[in-house]
């Protein structure tokens, strides 16, 4: 997610709290991190429903809770936060209301991805996203936010308060089982 100057974030942060400019500051900040977010959520919960209903949770937040946000962090990093943990609050809530285990959560995620009609690609972007699904949660996450998201460590550390190189050891694991899931494709 493309970061706003320094200057600009915190000038978009105080037309979020003031009054007379919150609603066209609220929508400016929709327009420049709809997209990212969305891809992002996508990424973790696979269904474009539920994407669009946890894109609009996170907004709905940031509007509730822009008061108490408190600006040691970016406001993207801020949305990040909120976008991940409604995410995983709704992995969690599919998988207990399905009786999901996690182990099993891999295959209701692959089967979630074959039957995707959304999502155009080929058969190499079709197993990759395959490949990504069979990572643990955490994996997942770190492997997203650094492969599509193009997320420095530090960033990824903000917003999941995770030391750099416990992420990039995740991360470097993540690389690991995707190479071996595609070497058991040959």
């Amino acid at each position: 997610m493309a970061a706003l100057p320094e200057l600009d974030n915190e000038r978009l942060v105080a037309r979020l709290r003031d009054p007379a400019t919150c609603r066209a500051a609220f929508g400016e900040m929709m327009r420049l991190y709809s997209e990212p977010l969305y891809r992002h959520i996508r990424r973790m919960v696979q269904s474009h429903e539920d994407t669009d209903d946890l894109l609009q949770n996170t907004f709905l937040k940031a509007w509730q809770n822009i008061d108490n946000f408190r600006g040691d962090a970016r406001l993207s990093t801020w949305l990040y936060k909120i976008a991940i943990n409604e995410s995983l609050t709704h992995l969690e809530k599919e998988r207990k209301r399905q009786g999901i285990s996690l182990d099993d959560e891999e295959s209701a995620l692959i089967n979630l991805i074959e039957a995707d009609r959304n999502i155009d690609g080929d058969e190499l972007a079709l197993q990759l996203r395959k490949a990504i699904a069979s990572l643990p949660e955490k994996q997942r996450l770190v492997f997203n936010m650094r492969y599509y998201d193009d997320m420095k460590y530090e960033k990824m550390s903000e917003i999941l308060g995770t030391s750099v190189g416990a992420l990039k050891a995740s991360y470097h694991l993540a690389v690991k089982k995707i190479e071996q899931y595609f070497s058991t494709l040959d």
